[in-house]
């Protein structure tokens, strides 16, 4: 799987207490990696982290990407060979409430991470994730390009524009055709559904705290397109992209890259909330107001993934009937049985993933 890269490798994940980076550690985990992490705090209340207790099967830092002299300290001690940059502020809401921290973190934050990259020997691949949000979204049916404009009308879509031309910038500067540099390539994953996720106004957390209550939940927009995948489709993209870069592989190191459902696969919020609902008899939703009105939210988002395709043989493996499926099994599971054994029933869902996703042909399974 993933040609083998990371078993015995050396693997920093920024951003590793989150919801995928804390799945992402456990999927690098069973691929027998040396996993490292280094995010400010916990980020949720659950946290899938310590759901899984993952803070006793890896290396645990707690740090600020902002301060670059005590990353550059993990970088030193730990000494990477790959790196995964997840950590962000990552709430489109909490933006507008705090835009510096958001650009600070965002944006100056990637710098940090490729600056520890640029002075230190041994890194050799770097996977910056940015986000769907990336692009200058004009509401339009067709799915953006990853040469498509960048930019963002609130400020956490106009930081993930700066971290991609940020990256772009440090790439053509001091990575490509130097020798011993790192592979570095950007991956834009699209709306990210499954089990663990408790961030604050994200439609299925939200969701799943109303009903584990009895209550209705509060939907935004239920008209808003978005690009919905399953957890472990996005990180199969983003360890895929890893392996090839590792490999030097010419059509993609230095390149961006989108993952998520093919654009004719987008649905509306309501529709994914039809969806939920058959596996989750208790559901019950409303519309309600939202908080920021007058505040710009896209109501159309799609990517295209042709890119993805033809360079990486890369798609996702699920529907979104499937994706809808692992996820409420999770959270079912998780409130059923008290939060006990999730480790084992995380593990065990990488596994059924994999089977699907072999049985479909996908060419990282090799």
């Amino acid at each position: 799987m993933f040609s083998n890269v990371y078993a015995g490798r050396r693997v920093l994940v920024t951003g590793h207490t989150g919801f995928k980076g804390s799945w992402l550690c456990t999927w690098l985990l069973e691929l027998g990696a040396d996993v490292a992490g280094y995010s400010l705090d916990i980020p949720t209340e659950p946290s899938n982290f310590e759901i899984l207790a993952l803070s006793q099967r890896l290396r645990h830092y707690q740090g600020d990407v902002r301060d670059r002299e005590q990353l550059g300290r993990v970088f030193d001690e730990f000494r990477p060979e790959i790196v995964f940059h997840l950590a962000a502020q990552s709430l489109v809401r909490r933006s507008y409430c705090d835009p510096v921290t958001t650009f600070e973190t965002n944006a100056i934050g990637t710098m940090n991470v490729l600056e520890c990259m640029r002075q230190r020997a041994g890194v050799g691949v770097g996977v910056i994730i940015t986000s769907d949000k990336c692009y200058r979204n004009l509401d339009w049916t067709w799915g953006y390009r990853e040469n498509d404009a960048l930019g963002g009308a609130d400020p956490y879509s106009g930081s993930k524009g700066c971290a991609e031309l940020i990256t772009y910038s440090y790439v053509r500067s001091f990575f490509n055709g130097r020798q011993g540099a790192a592979a570095i390539a950007t991956a834009r994953g699209g709306n990210v559904i499954g089990g663990g996720d408790w961030a604050e106004d994200g439609l299925v957390p939200d969701c799943v705290r109303a009903w584990s209550k009895g209550d209705a939940a509060v939907i935004r927009h239920p008209e808003a397109t978005r690009p919905w995948q399953y957890v472990l489709d996005a990180l199969s993209g983003y360890l895929w992209l890893g392996s090839q870069l590792w490999r030097r592989n010419p059509q993609v190191v230095g390149e961006s890259y989108n993952f998520g459902p093919d654009a004719a696969a987008n649905h509306r919020v309501e529709v994914l909330l039809r969806v939920i609902a058959e596996d989750w008899p208790a559901a019950r939703w409303r519309v309600g107001a939202t908080g920021t009105e007058g505040r710009p939210e896209a109501r159309v988002l799609k990517l295209s993934t042709d890119k993805a395709l033809a360079d990486l043989e890369w798609r996702t493996a699920l529907t979104l009937p499937e994706a809808v499926h692992f996820t409420t099994r999770w959270y079912r599971r998780y409130y059923e049985q008290g939060g006990a054994d999730m480790l084992e029933f995380a593990v065990g869902q990488i596994g059924e993933y994999r089977s699907r996703a072999t049985e479909r042909g996908l060419a990282w399974t090799t």
